[in-house]
């Protein structure tokens, strides 16, 4: 088998695993299965983000009152994650292939050493010839912490795992250029970066999960700058995978043009962190002016006009320009307090290093 990625990340949706009514569809579970394991034994190793625990969980029990979404969405997965993992173990076990589950949550991105755990963990198993199947930990995610949905999470594990390619598979077969249900739309099958597609993203959000077209088009595209293939296809055609990779000119799915440099990791993570940013650092116009013309360039403490909020060395910091508006975001070298007492210093070490900081 004629490969071009060494190590991918699929993210198969709840329109994929799950049937109408909301019970696991265990023969397209067992086809996604049979694909990936020829793609283990050809030497690709593949990290699985599944959905369809909170799907699964709501087939298999009736609630005795009327739960809040949140509640709701705890018991389902806690009751459906281990019915879907389970028939995972079952169907790898039958291609000789250990798989091993992976829960976790958006908080556990938001330190450096919570991030590098994580990485390790994945790395680990994957070395030893086993299949990380990772899914949110929604038992214990409450709204403000959850992601936007596993398309999110995909795009960081993709990054943080430095794949090559991260496959989405959903139940379309990609990005139209016009509304799926017209005849006369089809597939764009290649976007270029800084292409603009958004007259063409249908804003509506998949039944069965929280997202849709408009989050999997911008987590694509953030993924694909990071110098990482994005493929969006359909998950329910016979295939789909081995097709993808072996017969990709004949195969209708929209693939995202990576950017021709890939991003460090550290700033892989840096980008993804944006959520978890603990304050602010402003700086002047003359520091302004220099991140404006692309140059690669620290935040020194001369350029600095405020610290906002409180944060600890090595914590993820907004760059904000003199104009007030966020430029970028950073891995600080100093405490606030420290950084405080630096505001407008001559010759001190950079508050924010070149290496570790992202620029919108």
């Amino acid at each position: 088998m004629e490969q071009q990625f060494t190590r991918i990340a699929v993210k198969i949706g709840s329109n994929v695993l799950t049937r109408k009514d909301g019970t696991l569809d265990i023969t397209r579970m067992s086809a996604i299965t049979d694909q990936v394991a020829e793609l283990h034994k050809a030497g690709v190793e593949v990290i699985l983000i599944s959905s369809g625990a909170v799907a699964s969980g709501r087939s298999e029990i009736k609630t005795s009152r009327k739960l809040d979404n949140v509640l709701q969405r705890q018991l389902f997965s806690a009751v459906g994650q281990a019915k879907l993992i389970y028939k995972y173990y079952e169907l790898f076990r039958e291609h000789g292939i250990s798989v091993g589950q992976v829960l976790t949550t958006k908080e556990n991105f938001g330190s450096r050493r919570h991030y590098l755990n994580q990485r390790n963990c994945m790395t680990v198993m994957l070395e030893n010839g086993v299949i990380p199947i990772v899914n949110e930990n929604d038992t214990i995610s409450v709204t403000e912490l959850m992601f936007t949905d596993n398309d999110e999470l995909s795009g960081l594990i993709a990054a943080m795992m430095d794949a090559q390619a991260l496959i989405i598979l959903s139940n379309i077969d990609g990005i139209y250029d016009g509304p799926p249900s017209d005849p006369s739309s089809s597939v764009i099958r290649e976007i270029e970066q800084g292409k603009d597609i958004s007259a063409y993203i249908q804003t509506s959000r998949s039944s069965l999960g929280r997202g849709g077209m408009t989050t999997k088009s911008n987590i694509a595209r953030k993924v694909a700058d990071e110098g990482i293939t994005v493929i969006i296809a359909n998950g329910k055609k016979d295939n789909i995978l081995i097709d993808i990779l072996q017969h990709p000119d004949s195969t209708v799915y929209t693939r995202f043009i990576p950017a021709q440099e890939a991003t460090s990791s550290v700033k892989k993570w840096i980008a993804h962190s944006e959520g978890f940013a603990k304050g602010e650092i402003h700086i002047n116009a003359c520091a302004t002016e220099v991140f404006s013309s692309d140059k690669a360039a620290s935040i020194l403490p001369v350029g600095v006009t405020a610290i906002i909020g409180e944060f600890e060395k090595d914590d993820i910091v907004r760059i904000m320009n003199d104009k007030g508006k966020q430029i970028g975001v950073g891995r600080t070298s100093y405490s606030s307090e420290q950084a405080r007492a630096l505001i407008g210093k001559h010759g001190k070490k950079a508050i924010v290093h070149y290496n570790y900081l992202c620029l919108d």
